[in-house]
């Protein structure tokens, strides 16, 4: 029998072709998948460089932030000056000047002075006064202190300002730089943990300026959010996922949440100040007012976010609550809500990271006023870490540059921290099925 093809090739020959072709095409595709492979690795790679440069510039400008530079000052504390009726309104920095006139006896003329004055933070005076409210006793006594240093003074010792340079490119004088020369001979200039930046409000002072006015006015802000978004959006999550019918209203109200979560934050924050501030007269600049702000931008993903943890809970669950007789809200209630309340919890910590680090809006309600007193209240005035942020880096002086960077390091921690705690509720509570 002729077992040949009636074109000349036989089933063997062709199917031997047929497995050449299926071979050189799984080749090719195996190829194709490595090198993409190698395209997924090159973009993390390149992700992680240029992440770890924008890391180590913000560490490398700002971790000098967190030292301060003190002058030793042995103050003479003259009942004369410090009348017991009027402590709190006492000639401090007279008594300031007069220590450094008498460390420095020979700067004579009235602009030298000047010199040797500014050398000092004006806050040496507020430290005394505090001194010498806390511990009237120390009145007639002698006392070496440690007051903070001009924030130039500061910048020369941390090493940003360059001394070798002539003598009008730079904002100390060669009169001052003789001056911190003999202080540091002395060992009356030290660098110390700068307790301010994590105590003090905003100050026109660098070396005075810190950032728990922002961490306050922050935290009275996602107080607000928090309690508005997250039980509004889980309770929306709930009724559009478990009780509401399915037609087109709520196919209608599913798209626009769906919208919501993507719209520019700057227009919440439009809405903020039409409806909040000029509609309903709420105080500018108040934390009550940047969480009602912030809670709307936060509801639809509070909301997306929840409807995916329920989602997640099995059909099998309703359907075993349901079939040994418990209604449809016990159901939802006592089974399906425990089971996806990790998953809302990590979509509301992120929703609330989300908040944290939102500027714009914040700045559409006034929330970028010069707030230095401490907010104690969601109606005080505040402003928010990342406005701080941003009123700092507009600063002309160069140690606002270090305290914006450390500013941004301290915001970074609590954005880290927020999400692994999310991270950490999702591994820990999540079920498979």
């Amino acid at each position: 029998m002729n077992n040949a093809h009636p074109n000349g090739i036989s089933p063997a020959r062709k199917k031997e072709r047929t497995l050449d072709i299926v071979n050189r095409g799984l080749g090719k595709r195996y190829r194709a998948e490595r090198r993409f492979r190698c395209y997924g690795l090159l973009a993390i790679v390149v992700s992680m460089v240029f992440l770890s440069l924008l890391f180590i510039s913000i560490v490398g400008k700002g971790y000098s932030a967190f030292l301060q530079t003190f002058v030793k000052l042995d103050v003479f504390l003259d009942p004369e000056i410090l009348d017991e009726q009027s402590l709190a309104t006492a000639d401090y920095q007279g008594l300031v000047k007069k220590s450094l006139r008498g460390m420095f006896p020979d700067v004579a003329g009235r602009r030298d002075k000047r010199m040797l004055y500014r050398m000092v933070s004006s806050g040496a005076s507020f430290q005394l006064r505090d001194l010498v409210l806390t511990q009237p006793d120390v009145i007639g006594q002698t006392l070496p202190v440690w007051v903070p240093a001009d924030d130039d003074v500061d910048m020369l010792i941390k090493g940003h300002f360059d001394r070798n340079v002539d003598e009008g490119q730079r904002r100390l004088k060669d009169k001052q730089l003789a001056w911190i020369d003999q202080l540091s001979s002395e060992d009356r200039i030290k660098k110390k943990f700068n307790t301010t930046f994590f105590t003090a409000g905003d100050s026109r002072e660098p070396e005075l300026a810190g950032i728990w006015g922002a961490v306050a006015g922050s935290f009275f802000t996602l107080v607000v959010t928090l309690v508005l978004s997250f039980p509004i959006g889980v309770a929306a999550a709930v009724y559009l996922e478990e009780f509401a019918p399915k037609n087109r209203w709520t196919d209608l109200i599913e798209v626009n949440i769906n919208n919501l979560a993507a719209v520019p934050s700057i227009v919440f924050g439009l809405l903020g100040l039409a409806v909040f501030l000029n509609f309903f007269g709420l105080p500018r600049s108040a934390p009550i007012v940047g969480g009602l702000v912030l809670a709307l931008m936060t509801l639809p993903v509070v909301i997306i976010a929840s409807r995916s943890a329920l989602k997640a809970v099995p059909p099998s669950i309703r359907e075993a609550a349901l079939g040994v007789g418990a209604s449809q809200m016990q159901m939802v209630a006592h089974h399906v809500l425990p089971l996806a309340l990790p998953g809302m919890l990590t979509g509301a910590i992120i929703g609330m990271a989300r908040a944290l680090g939102e500027t714009a809006p914040l700045l559409m309600i006034g929330m970028v006023a010069f707030i230095v007193d401490i907010p104690t209240g969601f109606t005080d005035p505040a402003t928010a870490l990342p406005v701080q942020i941003y009123l700092w880096a507009d600063s002309p002086e160069r140690a606002f540059v270090e305290r914006t960077s450390a500013a941004i390091m301290v915001l970074l921690v609590f954005l880290i921290t927020m999400n692994a705690a999310a991270v950490i509720l999702r591994k820990r509570f999540e079920k498979r099925w």
